[in-house]
């Protein structure tokens, strides 16, 4: 596929979004980025002086060595000396200073869009949203990176060689006092002639360098997009290793991950044969320019007109103009690199800054109780899902919501927790602090399961006998003595385990609104009672809205809506038929847990 040419403006947006991002820091470490970079400033300032001495010597080195002058030429070797040890201090100094602020600058974006990516639920909400931008862990972990670290790195090698133009025009303007060109009609002479020739010099290799390497952003751009969907790809086959292994799906994968670098192998190619036609011109650029200068001054030279420590002085002043001129040939491969990093970034940080789709729900938080009104979720493209007109949950109660896979009712479940903004209508719910949501699937941090078992609170919220005490009465004592240990708790306990967890959750942060989908999916029936008994024991204040289709979730709830399906939807709505069996409205009144789990089997 033809990659088409960066326009003027993307260039310029790239250099804006840059800008806006370097403010941002600023504001939030003023003195900080004052400091790093009038260091950074001070010391390209003492590199140029280096330089300036460097080319004096030059001068003056060989000036005697034309004169056969014994002692000046001692004394220009120690000068030479001490002309390397400030070199290497200035060098050192300004790679220190570029590293500190790249790094600086690069805490600060990332700490921001991990800030905004986990805001509100918008992580979730990115990874929904089909249309939604790519990989937001390789934008925050590697974009991040090299946008930084790479714009530091161009702006201040912009500043070095716009500092070192404007030193060493002035002394290779003087230096072409008397410059001329023999002609066989006679010689010209051209005032300035040195600088002219390394401005035409400059302007005709960046000419070539844009010529060449014009594709090289939108190469780089589908190189990052390539290489983020294989690594994404080899993510997915490790966090369901288990998974592909027994279904044999190997093959299918194979397929997958070749597919995926078979794209990247591609942008790679793209991206090698341009930086093999740039090299063309990268190999030998700088050498001729140590040449040139040589070649347009030796007649003044063989005329007597100049010594031969001038002669070289000028060939010095010509290539540190030179260099500064190319430094957009020098920078060109890394500068279509940057350009594609900073869109990443800034697409990410749009995409996290994007307000509320239009036409979301109205939502309310710190409401007395839950309330539905006139709800209909549906997908971010606009199909509908769900729709429940008015459905209220008072404190204190138990309400089902059933119905087949596949209707909706996880999606309800996300609304309610604030991840699904696509629909209409109204969400009133509670105080979220008192709120508690338990997922068919229980997220556990890494670390130990101590801090597995008190998330989201710090793991030393709580007494260690207090979380030995609610791993017993969910049948998780065999695990209480391992509260220490770190490990993948996640890959080690089996979803039962994993979702009697988050019941000891409840017994230690005791919410007053508790919702749940397929909370109790992997359990058997007789732990799956035992935990029911247990909120009904423990936590008898607090509400309950429980989603699932497990036939006989209704005996541990005071009332249940099925979800409907028709032809346009599906929406909740009372049973058909009355419940079969009679039961209070506590259906497992107070009862002493360990009782309760002890008389009956364990999950294995």
């Amino acid at each position: 596929m033809p990659h088409p040419s960066p326009s003027p403006a993307a260039e310029q947006g790239a250099i804006r979004d840059a800008w806006r991002l370097a403010r941002g820091w600023a504001r939030a470490e003023p003195w900080a980025v004052v400091g790093l970079v009038g260091a950074a400033l001070v010391l390209i300032l003492a590199q140029i002086a280096v330089d300036w001495g460097l080319a004096l010597w030059q001068r003056g080195t060989f000036d005697a060595l034309e004169a056969r002058d014994s002692a000046a030429f001692g004394q220009q070797i120690l000068t030479f000396g001490a002309l390397m040890v400030a070199l290497m201090v200035t060098s050192v100094g300004r790679l220190w200073s570029r590293q500190i602020i790249g790094f600086r600058w690069r805490r600060w974006l990332v700490l921001k869009l991990q800030a905004a990516i986990l805001a509100d639920g918008r992580h979730h909400r990115l990874a929904a949203d089909a249309a939604g931008t790519d990989n937001p862990d390789q934008r925050i972990g590697e974009n991040t990176r090299w946008a930084t670290a790479i714009a530091v790195d161009l702006v201040f090698g912009l500043i070095y060689a716009g500092v070192l133009l404007a030193s060493f025009a002035g002394m290779l303007w003087a230096l072409s006092a008397g410059f001329f060109l023999p002609l066989p009609s006679g010689p010209l002479h051209i005032p300035g002639g040195f600088l002219w020739a390394a401005l035409l010099y400059a302007g005709f290799c960046a000419a070539i360098t844009w010529r060449l390497g014009r594709r090289l952003p939108a190469i780089h751009m589908a190189r990052n997009a390539a290489e983020a969907d294989h690594r994404y790809g080899l993510i997915r086959l490790r966090e369901n290793s288990e998974a592909v292994a027994l279904i044999g799906g190997e093959a299918d994968e194979k397929r997958g991950l070749a597919a995926a670098f078979g794209r990247l192998e591609l942008a790679m190619h793209r991206m090698f044969r341009t930086e093999r036609d740039l090299m063309w011109l990268g190999c030998c650029y700088m050498a001729v320019a140590g040449v040139v200068p040589l070649a347009l001054g030796a007649p003044l030279y063989f005329a007597g007109t100049v010594t031969l420590g001038i002669l070289m002085q000028t060939a010095h002043a010509f290539v540190e103009v030179t260099r500064a001129l190319c430094w957009l040939t020098e920078n060109w491969p890394r500068l279509a690199d940057w350009r594609c990093h900073v869109a990443r970034v800034v697409e990410l940080e749009r995409a996290l800054e994007a307000p509320t789709p239009p036409g979301a729900l109205r939502r309310e938080e710190g409401a007395a109780a839950l309330q539905l009104r006139d709800l209909a979720l549906s997908t971010p493209c606009g199909r509908n899902l769900l729709r429940a007109p008015e459905v209220t949950l008072a404190p204190g109660e138990r309400l089902l919501i059933r119905g087949e896979s596949g209707s909706g009712k996880s999606t309800l479940f996300r609304a309610i927790g604030g991840l699904w903004p696509w629909g209409e209508g109204e969400l009133r719910i509670p105080c979220r602090r008192q709120s508690m949501f338990l997922p068919q699937r229980p997220y556990l941090p890494l670390g130990t399961l101590a801090a597995a078992l008190c998330y989201p609170a710090p793991p030393d919220t709580f007494a260690e006998e207090t979380l030995r005490a609610a791993l017993s009465r969910c049948n998780l004592g065999h695990i209480a003595d391992r509260l220490g240990e770190p490990a993948r708790w996640d890959r080690m306990l089996s979803l039962g385990e994993q979702q009697r967890l988050a019941f000891a959750r409840l017994l230690l942060h005791r919410p007053r609104w508790i919702f749940m989908d397929e909370a109790t999916s992997a359990l058997d029936e007789a732990n799956q009672a035992a935990m029911f008994a247990l909120l009904a024991a423990e936590l008898p204040e607090a509400a309950l809205l429980s989603i699932g289709h497990r036939p006989g979730l209704d005996r541990y709830h005071d009332r249940e809506l099925v979800v409907m399906r028709g032809p346009t939807g599906t929406w909740l709505a009372p049973p058909a038929a009355p419940r079969a069996h009679a039961h209070p409205a506590r259906p497992l009144p107070r009862r002493d847990p360990h009782r309760v789990i002890r008389s009956r089997a364990a999950l294995p």
